[in-house]
């Protein structure tokens, strides 16, 4: 269905409306989309091939971030389910997914700030640097996430405002030719008023696929941060196995002979 909508703008020029309605003897005007595009206003022209391009602008990003955000959310469930195990942080180097193996790399980095064997009398600062560098690393995918989403929101809003505003403008001059050929025969009126209508019927079949996919991603994007938090948790629980284990050899140790 959201796909109907989205591809809709692009066939709309060869959708054909009820044909023609007799405006005088031996004249007919032809009411088909493709022909109220081009006997209309060039200012409502140009609504209308705007709209056109935010419709298929709307395409686009709801193709790629379909494959994007899929990928992604593919890849943090494999993490996901590798660091559900045992092991040090350096076996899990190699995860799917980019963000979940850049927490992975924040962690062993700040583990090799100290020497083996002395890391456990800094590990309350080792988990705090490595929280807030897990934490950049989770806004950053975020904002990776989330480029394309502000110009589906924007196209949601403003579209049926710019279709309003062709529809307006066609109004105006219909009531212009009205006052021009001083008759208000509805044959005479109907056509360029259907012109300016036709404005508003782009203003909504661009801003309503573009609803719909800006919900469905910010929504795909909330997901995918709660299993970003989740892998962050399994980092830290990680680290800090790694250094619980260091500290218990070190007690078993007993300590330093001094000679």
């Amino acid at each position: 269905m959201k796909r109907s909508l989205v591809v809709a703008p692009l066939v709309l020029g060869w959708v054909a409306l009820p044909a023609s309605a007799a405006v005088g003897p031996g004249l007919a005007h032809d009411l088909t989309v493709g022909a109220m595009f081009q006997q209309a206003d060039w200012v409502v022209k140009t609504v209308m091939g705007v709209l056109v391009l935010a419709s298929i602008a709307t395409l686009s990003i709801w193709i790629f971030k379909t494959w994007e955000i899929v990928s992604y959310r593919r890849g943090i469930g494999q993490a996901l389910k590798s660091l559900a195990g045992d092991g040090e942080l350096a076996s899990f180097t190699q995860l799917p997914d980019p963000a979940a193996a850049a927490m992975i790399q924040a962690a062993i980095s700040e583990l090799q700030r100290y020497p083996v064997g002395r890391r456990y009398g800094f590990a309350e600062g080792i988990k705090e640097r490595t929280a807030a560098r897990i934490q950049r690393v989770e806004a950053g995918q975020q904002r990776r996430l989330s480029r394309g989403a502000s110009v589906l929101g924007s196209i949601g809003a403003a579209a049926p405002f710019i279709g309003l505003f062709g529809t307006v403008w066609g109004i105006m001059n219909s009531f212009i030719g009205i006052a021009h050929s001083q008759t208000t025969n509805l044959a005479v009126v109907a056509p360029g008023i259907a012109e300016a209508l036709l404005a508003t019927a782009f203003g909504l079949v661009a801003a309503i696929p573009a609803v719909l996919v800006y919900n469905a991603v910010t929504r795909a994007i909330a997901g995918y941060r709660v299993r970003m938090n989740d892998a962050a948790t399994q980092v830290m629980c990680l680290l800090s196995r790694e250094l619980d284990a260091e500290l218990e050899v070190r007690r078993k140790a007993g300590p330093p002979h001094v000679v």
